[in-house]
């Protein structure tokens, strides 16, 4: 099969990281007979150094185009003194929304052989913990009403969180149908004791149970949830909640893994192409040295393939892989506590090698 990839590498440490997952996708498709071809667009900082804007138009034609899309990271000091509609941040929000993708996947699973580096007690996360957050992505407060207005005390700035019934209906559908091809549990995350929009969401929920009977569904405000993540992870399966708090508690999840260097995600809509991308940043501390973590970015690329191209067997491989790379004790410098540790170019190679 033939398959046409989008790569936006970005800023920082993107290039590194997007180039260590076209290398793992290129043995991929050698071993099992597909072709992938991989064409680079512009985003974020580089973009608005090259064309004056973080999302050119070449670069949504070109992911609209695209079988899906394999993304770095965006962003650093450079370009932090912008005003907000052309920082490189900007571009992640409009390539989503120009690609129609309004649910974002994203696992927290502990690794056995990276449970030392968890935060947490070892009697907490002795039995490990896997966890699939699905966020909505393109409405709520990143998405609704804003601006400056002078108010009763002043100048003053506003956000709106807004969610109309087919936003909610259509990432709960997600939410159900990816809780049945797990362990059946879902928790839905809100704020409904406060938030009028946090009670449609809940009152949607539980709506489309009666469709799905097979689904344990119960509810959790949002800062019991934040608590929870750190007191008994391992009671979470699947977690269903809105943009924002997906956004929040999706990085806390990342934290308690043990690096969030090891972290995919996969952005979708109504068809197979996605957006896959590593949750962490550009990282531009160590841009350029040889020393970022590439798997969470290669395990976006598995993602890729089972979710949109519907190669499972070849998905489990890398997923197989990274296991046998780090059960082997190797690994980079984010989890090398000053001990040795092998390069991004290092560790690709020991992945491939266990392809």
């Amino acid at each position: 099969m033939n398959y046409n990839i989008a790569l936006l590498k970005g800023d920082g440490i993107g290039p590194e990281i997007v180039d260590s997952a076209v290398r793992v996708l290129e043995a991929i498709g050698k071993k099992y007979n597909h072709t992938f071809n991989f064409t680079p667009y512009l985003i974020g900082g580089c973009a608005i150094d090259a064309t004056g804007e973080p999302l050119p138009k070449e670069t949504v034609e070109g992911c609209l185009a695209s079988d899906s899309v394999l993304l770095g990271a965006v962003g650093g000091p450079k370009w932090d003194t912008l005003p907000g509609n052309m920082r490189p941040e900007k571009a992640l929000l409009g390539i989503r929304s120009a690609m129609g993708l309004f649910t974002n996947l994203r696992p927290a699973k502990l690794y056995s052989a990276l449970k030392d580096e968890c935060p947490l007690r070892a009697d907490i996360v002795e039995n490990g913990f896997d966890i699939m957050i699905v966020r909505e992505l393109t409405g709520g407060i990143y998405f609704g009403e804003r601006g400056m207005r002078e108010g009763k005390y002043g100048e003053e700035a506003y956000d709106t969180e807004c969610y109309s019934r087919m936003e909610i209906e259509r990432i709960c559908k997600v939410a159900y149908e990816t809780a049945l091809k797990r362990k059946c549990k879902l928790i839905s995350i809100d704020k409904a004791n406060v938030l009028d929009s946090s009670r449609l969401w809940r009152k949607i929920v539980h709506e489309m149970e009666k469709d799905y009977p097979e689904v344990e569904v119960a509810d959790m405000l949002v800062d019991n949830a934040a608590m929870q993540l750190v007191r008994n992870p391992a009671q979470f399966d699947v977690i269903v909640t809105t943009n924002m708090f997906g956004d929040i508690l999706s990085d806390e999840a990342s934290q308690i893994t043990g690096s969030i260097g090891m972290l995919p995600s996969a952005s979708l809509g109504d068809n197979t192409r996605g957006l896959y991308e590593p949750i962490h940043g550009s990282a531009p501390d160590i841009a350029g040295q040889n020393k970022a973590n590439p798997i969470a970015t290669i395990l976006s690329a598995s993602m890729m393939l089972l979710y949109s191209f519907n190669l499972k067997e070849e998905s489990d491989n890398i997923v197989n892989a990274v296991d046998k790379v780090l059960n082997a004790g190797y690994r980079t410098a984010d989890l090398s506590h000053g001990k040795e540790y092998l390069s991004t170019v290092e560790i690709t190679d020991k992945i491939i090698e266990n392809l």
